[in-house]
């Protein structure tokens, strides 16, 4: 089924269960998400919608609107931005980070945000899927990354020993190598918290 008439069932389907709904809360609610995919379509973003849906579908990373090598890159974009996105992740030096925004003061600015050792976490817990190449230097895995014409979502390498997972977003064209050390550093934090809160 075309996305646009998989987006005019769903608000159909949304609304009959809106007429069902007694409790105002949840007809609120309801006519929220209808908005919602509404807006998807009167913005012209039906195939943004559709990427974003096929990475929920290939167990990718959060997506991202944006990648940058420096955090002053990053500022200058964020500083000359009319229209900010608001609570959407970029990359930073390879870190993601929310985009904190209020319209009504036109405050603005990046926060950290751990999403990606979260996800390299659960990867490590279920089990990684097999290494696709191996590598002696990150120079080596850059490169073979960077010569593939249409790299899947993300697959795991290994380089100098270590495990790192190759991500590709689509969206902004952009190949990020992580490595799963970044959950351990999450673990570790969280010790530390643990720590900290009972005193010791």
């Amino acid at each position: 089924m075309a996305i646009g008439d998989q987006i005019n069932d769903a608000v159909d389907l949304l609304g009959r269960i809106h007429e069902k709904t007694q409790s105002p809360e949840e007809q609120a609610l309801l006519h929220a998400a209808a908005d919602a995919l509404r807006f998807v379509w009167a913005m012209g973003l039906t195939y943004e919608f559709v990427d974003y849906r096929e990475s929920l579908e290939a167990e990718s990373p959060a997506p991202v609107v944006a990648a940058f090598k420096t955090r002053e890159e990053a500022d200058s974009w964020l500083v000359n931005n009319a229209r900010p996105p608001a609570m959407a992740y970029v990359l930073i030096a390879g870190e993601y980070h929310v985009v904190a925004y209020r319209r009504e003061s036109d405050w603005r600015t990046f926060l950290p945000h751990p999403t990606l050792e979260f996800y390299l976490e659960e990867m490590l817990r279920e089990g990684l899927p097999p290494v696709v190449a191996t590598f002696n230097t990150r120079d080596e895995a850059e490169a073979w990354f960077d010569s593939q014409a249409q790299p899947p979502a993300q697959s795991v390498m290994e380089i100098g020993g270590e495990h790192y997972l190759a991500v590709y977003y689509r969206n902004i064209h952009h190949r990020a190598l992580f490595p799963f050390s970044l959950a351990k550093k999450l673990q570790e934090r969280r010790k530390r918290k643990e720590l900290d809160e009972s005193g010791a």
